[in-house]
């Protein structure tokens, strides 16, 4: 845990090849948590192709978030790096500061970082562990939201990411699933919260994507068949994610805010 890129088998599609920007966040700051892998880098390429500079946040993956980095390059703009723990409100704090001495302003966050792991009893289930997995999925949000509302100017945008746990949750991800829940009323909340100030606050719910934390967390047969119980029949892939991020960070998304938007598979959320 949580896993590396290069280890999986297939490799994930993050749009290294497919997605093609048409300049929606010209110029725009963001801060990505977990832009190292997964759906965050697929967040972070899409990003920088559509204009944007970007902050990679991630734990201590530095090869995948070098990767990242240089996907960000590639594309023209520019890609900072930066590790740590962003349980720590004093990390978070920095985070923000660090892209504000870098770009001179903070335009998007997006939540995205999180920790999860499977168990069969909720008697294995630690103190320990409860606490990492709310320390890391929710604590973080509110550490790093109130720290980029603070330097964002009306127009701001903030995109959580909670999931189909949130409303479907799998019993084997109890921790997990139950901070996905709170992610959702955290984001409705915090839009009403700061809607007066311009800044909009949304979500994106995946369904099951082939990410390092899928086989990195789960049980070998649960990855073998991971995705098959959606309607669409398999895994969704980073990059169908990432468009997603882009619709609610621009100005596409200006009349929307305390919305989470599912992708899923097919799999509803009502």
């Amino acid at each position: 845990m949580p896993g590396k890129t290069d280890a999986m088998a297939p490799r994930p599609d993050h749009g290294e090849e497919s997605y093609k920007g048409s300049g929606k966040l010209i110029d725009r700051v963001a801060i990505i948590t977990g832009g190292d892998s997964g759906i965050g880098r697929a967040v972070a390429i899409a990003f920088s192709r559509e204009g944007a500079d970007v902050l990679i946040s991630y734990y201590d993956e530095d090869e995948d978030a070098r990767e990242t980095a240089r996907l960000v390059e590639e594309a023209g703009r520019k890609a900072v790096v930066v590790p740590g723990d962003i349980k720590q409100e004093d990390h978070c704090e920095a985070l923000v500061k660090k892209a504000m001495d870098t770009f001179g302003r903070l335009d998007i966050l997006v939540n995205n970082a999180a920790h999860q792991a499977t168990f069969d009893s909720i008697e294995d289930i630690s103190a320990e562990e409860w606490d990492v997995t709310f320390r890391t999925n929710i604590h973080s949000m509110f550490y790093l939201s109130k720290a980029a509302i603070r330097n964002m100017q009306p127009g701001g945008a903030i995109v959580n990411t909670t999931s189909i746990n949130a409303t479907d949750p799998s019993p084997r991800l109890l921790a997990y699933a139950t901070t996905k829940g709170a992610i959702a009323n955290f984001t409705g909340g915090l839009a009403q919260l700061v809607a007066d100030r311009g800044i909009r606050v949304n979500a994106v719910a995946p369904g099951p994507i082939w990410t390092p934390l899928i086989p990195s967390t789960m049980p070998q047969e649960k990855v073998e068949n991971f995705g098959s119980s959606t309607p669409l029949g398999r895994a969704g892939q980073p990059a169908e994610l990432a468009p997603a991020y882009v619709y609610l960070a621009s100005d596409d998304s200006t009349y929307v805010t305390g919305e989470v938007l599912a992708v899923t598979g097919g799999r509803l959320m009502l």
